[in-house]
């Protein structure tokens, strides 16, 4: 992608990064450096564009921007090493995070022993969050049938997250 394309895409679509950052984190000044943040990480990655998909795919750029400030330690007061003047009960109680933490590690070690078409499949999706049409195209897939492998690979998922709730692996 050119340069002078990349200033074509920011024009057209500056106001759906806007809005999608905005309709996420609820504040004008926020949204407005996302959107900034979104489009600096778009130029940078603009050879991995699909193309048809450059909507989409600086709307999935967009709200990563913004769930990854919403996630982060300024924006949820949390405690940080050296910041005693925080008052206590703003952050969330330690156990919660490494709960937090374990069940996304044990939730990913699934998902990456999962067989095959559904590995691959649900490794872009859930964790790499792909949209279903940004994998059929990484994966040369018709998106039918991607969407039908999210699905049944969602579904050995929980089935094998349950047996492990059950035996108390988690």
């Amino acid at each position: 992608m050119t340069n002078q394309e990349f200033t074509a895409l920011v024009a057209n679509y500056e106001r759906l990064v806007y809005t999608v950052c905005y309709r996420l984190v609820q504040d004008e000044a926020t949204a407005e450096d996302l959107t900034q943040e979104a489009f600096l990480a778009a130029y940078t990655h603009r050879d991995s564009c699909p193309a048809g998909f450059e909507r989409q795919w600086l709307a999935r750029i967009a709200a990563n921007k913004a769930k990854d400030h919403l996630q982060s330690a300024y924006s949820r007061h949390t405690l940080l090493p050296g910041d005693d003047a925080i008052p206590p009960g703003l952050s969330p109680p330690a156990e919660d995070l490494a709960v937090s933490r374990s069940e996304t590690a044990a939730i990913t070690e699934i998902i990456q022993n999962l067989r095959e078409p559904y590995r691959q499949v649900c490794i872009l999706h859930f964790l790499k969050e792909c949209t279903p049409e940004e994998t059929a195209l990484r994966l040369e897939r018709p998106v039918k049938t991607v969407r039908t492998q999210i699905s049944r690979g969602k579904l050995q998922i929980q089935e094998q997250w349950n047996r492990r709730s059950s035996h108390g692996i988690v």
